[in-house]
């Protein structure tokens, strides 16, 4: 099990004075995807249009380009403005193959100040069933520090 406290630690002192969502993102996104072996593909899809995401930062394979908030795991995040924990994606009605070698999937929203949602923070693991209530939690604590103060 990842210590979210130790990682969190680490991603505070990186990244602690940093205003740039960009430079955050890119640094969170490398800390998590190295911190765990469940990790396949690690990054960030910022909004940047009404409804449209946009590939950001991320570790991995090729990611999506553009994301539709109606379409996918990651545009439900977006949509909803909730935590998406999927343990099989191929059961997940819309389900964007990105990388076919994806079993399961969290996605959690990211907001900055005063709760404006800038993206999604998506993790992919090759693994069925590989994320827990844990890792949201862990994970969401991690982001609202990060970024909540922007």
């Amino acid at each position: 099990m990842l210590d979210y406290a130790e990682l969190a630690t680490t991603i505070r002192a990186l990244t602690h004075g940093e205003t740039d969502e960009v430079a955050l993102m890119a640094t969170v996104a490398c800390e998590v995807h190295h911190a765990d072996d469940r990790f396949d593909w690690t990054g960030f899809y910022r909004v940047t249009a009404p409804e449209v995401l946009k590939i950001g930062p991320y570790q991995g394979g090729h990611g999506c380009l553009v994301i539709p908030f109606a379409r996918g795991v990651c545009g439900a995040a977006a949509r909803t403005g909730a935590v998406q924990l999927v343990p099989d994606v191929d059961a997940f009605p819309g389900h964007i193959a990105c990388a076919s070698s994806t079993r399961s999937e969290i996605v959690l929203p990211v907001f900055a100040g005063a709760g404006r949602l800038i993206g999604v923070f998506d993790i992919d693991s090759n693994q069925p069933d590989a994320f827990t209530q844990a890792d949201a939690e862990g994970l969401a604590a991690i982001l609202a520090e990060v970024f909540g103060g922007l």
